[in-house]
């Protein structure tokens, strides 16, 4: 996902030094958020947290799970 988001025209000084929060509705591998995260972080963001409204389990923890 390298290079697949950027920040619109002349957000980055809005978000330099600022905690932030990535909501994302359903998280699956995670590489969509870490790329948005890195995004900002890159362009000054002092943290970035994550919140999904849901998570698609692991398949190796279910198959662990089951036994």
């Amino acid at each position: 996902l390298e290079g697949a988001f950027a920040l619109a025209r002349g957000a980055a000084p809005r978000i330099a030094g600022r905690r932030l929060l990535l909501v994302d509705d359903v998280l699956t591998s995670g590489a969509t958020v870490s790329a948005c995260a890195a995004l900002l972080l890159r362009h000054g963001a002092a943290q970035v947290d994550v919140l999904a409204a849901a998570r698609v389990p692991d398949a190796a923890l279910l198959r662990e799970a089951a036994r």
